[in-house]
């Protein structure tokens, strides 16, 4: 009877610390929470063991680079904090974003300062218009 008890393959230590699935990979973004998402919203039958770290990663990443841009769109505007105006001009400035992004609405983001060639008028100097006449 070798394979009833006795000691398992894997040498067992005394104070192992449980390691999380994001440390492992290297996150900020919880994989474990991700992949309990994707099971429990029945998307599909059964979910990879590497599905939730590639979808952490993926809105990792997103969440940064919205970030970054919103933050030079609130230093440009001389401000410490992010505000929903500044997550805005990030995205519509971004071409990449704004394709991904183009429906959505930002509460509080207001629109893009956009002045129309008919609105703004032809600006001629003072000179030349007397001499039309």
């Amino acid at each position: 009877m070798a394979g009833k008890g006795g000691k398992s393959g894997k040498a067992k230590t005394t104070s192992s610390k449980a390691v999380s699935k994001s440390s492992r990979a290297g996150l900020q973004f919880p994989v474990g929470r991700v992949g309990r998402l994707l099971r429990h919203a029945h998307y599909t039958e059964r979910v990879g063991a590497g599905a939730p770290v590639y979808l952490a990663a993926v809105l990792e990443y997103l969440a940064a680079e919205v970030l970054e841009l919103a933050g030079n769109a609130a230093k440009d505007n001389k401000k410490t904090r992010i505000v929903p105006r500044h997550i805005l001009l990030a995205i519509r400035n971004d071409e990449e974003l704004n394709k991904l992004l183009h429906n959505t609405t930002i509460a509080e983001g207001g629109v893009l300062p956009n002045i129309s060639g008919p609105v703004a008028g032809n600006k001629q100097s003072s000179g030349e218009s007397s001499q039309a006449v």
